[in-house]
């Protein structure tokens, strides 16, 4: 079974009373499909997920590929990428893990997906992500809206309640990048050209 998020709608990412364990948040998307016989292969979209924390500390970053910021889920932020998927083609998708032990040390967490290389073409790429944690269902968030233009979206947020536990809310706004979605959030980072 799995529940899925519309846009707006807030879900309590983990039951209280039950262990928390670890929370993962898969990124899966497919690839464009030549049209015909003759028309060329359309360039692989990458797709990459990546992640806007602020602990209760106030301590603020990113986990993603770009800048190699990829986390720890032993120590701050307690966020960890398991890699770089650059095709689309791993089953697997991209992954970002979540120290459910550390969530009253965790502030909010917003989710986002940027598209990294290839045409923007958000339609085609078919994002979905998917919550999964210990004891309870699936959450499903699927990229029902898309841009022609802008290359990052804003997915999912996660904002702590009572030092216990997350309520989860669907999102999926776009942006122009990484400085404008920090920007309507009021996260406050300074952001400099990264490369993977």
């Amino acid at each position: 079974m799995a529940v899925e998020l519309k846009k707006g709608q807030k879900v309590n990412l983990v039951k209280k009373g039950t262990s928390s364990g670890e929370i993962l948040i898969n990124l899966n998307w497919s690839q464009p499909v030549k049209k015909g016989f003759f028309s060329r292969t359309p360039k692989p979209i990458d797709l990459d997920l990546g992640c806007l924390y602020e602990l209760k500390n106030g301590s603020k970053g990113t986990v993603q590929a770009l800048g190699k910021h990829f986390g720890s889920l032993s120590a701050p932020p307690y966020i960890s990428l398991d890699g770089d998927d650059r095709s689309g083609a791993n089953a697997a998708g991209e992954n970002l893990r979540i120290n459910g032990a550390m969530i009253p040390q965790i502030k909010r967490i917003l989710v986002y997906t940027f598209i990294y290389d290839g045409i923007v073409n958000w339609r085609e790429a078919n994002g979905i992500v998917t919550v999964k944690k210990p004891g309870d269902e699936d959450i499903i968030v699927r990229m029902d809206e898309y841009s022609t233009t802008q290359k990052m979206c804003a997915i999912v947020l996660f904002e702590n309640v009572d030092d216990a536990t997350f309520n989860a809310e669907k999102i999926v706004r776009f942006f122009d990048g990484h400085r404008p979605m920090d920007e309507a959030f009021h996260w406050g980072l300074k952001w400099v050209p990264g490369r993977k």
